[in-house]
């Protein structure tokens, strides 16, 4: 690269959006950091700064609806690229606050996309997520399925991508890339960021974290009738600093003239693990037992859910490479070097 590229991490202060900002500066870019610090702190960027022995990252205090506050940013910085994880994100409050996540993530994204639009930045990374697919009929999950979704965080995705889509299809010069995520899990191998859910942890690993360092007595698995092997629930689970790598691999991809300017891609490791083997694999992690209790099935959890990840290996060169023994280690380190998260 000749002159830094400038990339706006919108929600960059967050768990994934942390984690992103370090591949990025140490790949060569410019960072700019917008975050609302709703279900983030800004402590985690100053660590960033402290592990890639950098500058203090540029931060705003800024919501992605806040339409003035966006056009700010902007005008102060000749951004090139906007990686986009600012969102609610949580299934079960999504149920119960619908209109909260319309609003933040949906009508944020348009105001978003209004200020990119004036200023002329036309190459976004938006975060999706694998709950696009529904209740998936098969697995592993293919780009091409069929999309739907069971809640409306789940929604508000697939919206946003549809929003997307058809930016893309009227104005073609725009670069649009849907990452679809999976089970992000793990942390930084520095034990300095990780995953500091505010309140109860809704996926889990930070429950399992939890429970092993003695903050919660046991973990509630939520049915063990699944048809899978052990009757407990499969996910994909992907270390979020592969995950991370996956973003940096993306806006790379912007540059190859073969590459579609429109890219939906899964970013998975295509392995399925059930609860139980995730306890299993944390409990000789962290040499701790997981104290756990069968309770019955969540409303809209489904079965299985994995990647078939062979697209984002052709289109973007990348693919997960972090282990289940290394996502555990990493989160393990986190739990116990920051036991109240960032506080």
């Amino acid at each position: 690269m000749t002159k830094k590229q400038t990339i706006l991490v919108t929600g960059g202060a967050g768990y994934i959006g942390s984690h992103t900002c370090i591949e990025l500066i140490q790949a060569g870019y410019q960072v700019i950091v917008v975050d609302n610090l709703s279900n983030s702190s800004q402590e985690s960027l100053k660590r960033v700064a402290t592990i890639v022995g950098c500058e203090p990252v540029v931060f705003y205090s800024v919501d992605i609806r806040d339409q003035q506050g966006l056009e700010q940013v902007f005008s102060e910085h000749a951004i090139d690229s906007v990686i986009h994880f600012a969102g609610l994100k949580a299934v079960g409050e999504s149920v119960q606050q619908p209109v909260a996540y319309y609003d933040n993530n949906v009508s944020g994204t348009v105001t978003l996309l209004k200020v990119m639009q004036k200023y002329a930045v036309k190459q976004l990374v938006f975060s999706s997520s694998a709950t696009v697919y529904g209740d998936p009929q098969t697995v592993p999950i293919q780009e091409h399925f069929p999309r739907s979704a069971t809640n409306p965080y789940g929604r508000s995705k697939l919206i946003i991508e549809d929003i997307l889509m058809d930016l893309q299809q009227s104005a073609p010069e725009w670069q649009i890339a849907l990452l679809r995520y999976f089970n992000p899990v793990g942390a930084h191998s520095s034990g300095q960021i990780g995953e500091d859910p505010r309140g109860v942890p809704n996926n889990l690993m930070p429950y399992i974290a939890r429970v092993a360092v003695g903050t919660y007595p046991q973990l509630s698995v939520f049915g063990n009738d699944y048809p899978t092997p052990d009757g407990t629930g499969v996910r994909d689970y992907i270390h979020v600093v592969d995950l991370a790598k996956g973003h940096v691999a993306a806006l790379h991809a912007f540059h190859n003239p073969q590459v579609p300017h429109l890219l939906a891609v899964n970013l998975g490791t295509g392995q399925g693990y059930s609860v139980l083997e995730m306890i299993k694999a944390f409990e000789q992690a962290s040499e701790c037992k997981i104290a756990y209790q069968i309770v019955e099935r969540r409303a809209g959890d489904v079965a299985a859910c994995f990647a078939d990840p062979q697209l984002a290996k052709e289109l973007l060169a990348w693919q997960a490479e972090k282990s289940l023994v290394e996502m555990c280690a990493d989160v393990w380190r986190w739990q116990q070097q920051n036991p109240k998260g960032y506080r």
